[in-house]
């Protein structure tokens, strides 16, 4: 009786051969080569280690160290500026209801913006001459196309801006600015 393979019949070892010398695979090892190097080329190599720099012991300040002036504002604190026309309201609508819900007041120092939440205050820098007030915004507005703030009489004066009505002005918020 013949002897069987145990995992099934077998299979001569000239079917492997003729099958890895076959000419599609002939055809895919040159490029397959050249990938695999590319490849190899591409692969990042951690840099040699330089020369070891000792680690940087913080001093403490010497006694005779000036001290540094109070803070200022600064762009850094600045969370919000922005630059374009300011308008002015008054005494049409005093004592009418703001959009914050108090009665509006032409002699405060009070502004409306469209989207600043209520409350914050705001330093309006008129462009023309450099004049700066500080108001607080408590209603929306402006609603003409173009402008960026309605400011209240108290705060138009302030900036000398009644007499033109309509003037160029920069809108800054700073945290220093703001209450709590």
């Amino acid at each position: 009786m013949a002897e069987q393979a145990v995992f099934g019949p077998v299979v001569p070892i000239s079917t492997f051969v003729r099958y890895s010398q076959s000419p599609m695979r002939q055809t895919l090892r040159l490029p397959l080569l050249f990938v695999m190097i590319g490849l190899a080329g591409c692969a990042t190599q951690m840099p040699p280690p330089g020369p070891s720099q000792p680690p940087v012991v913080p001093q403490a300040p010497s006694i005779a160290a000036q001290p540094s002036p109070p803070p200022q504002p600064s762009t850094a604190e600045r969370f919000f500026t922005q630059t374009g026309l300011a308008s002015f309201y008054g005494a049409a609508h005093q004592g009418k209801t703001t959009a914050d819900g108090n009665s509006f007041d032409q002699n405060g120092f009070t502004a409306a913006h469209r989207t600043l939440p209520f409350g914050t205050v705001v330093r309006v820098t008129n462009r023309s001459n450099g004049r700066t007030v500080n108001v607080k915004i408590t209603d929306r507005g402006p609603h003409i196309s173009g402008r960026i703030i309605d400011l209240s009489s108290a705060a138009a004066h302030a900036l000398d801006m009644e007499q033109s009505g309509v003037t160029r002005v920069s809108v800054e918020a700073f945290r220093a600015d703001q209450a709590g």
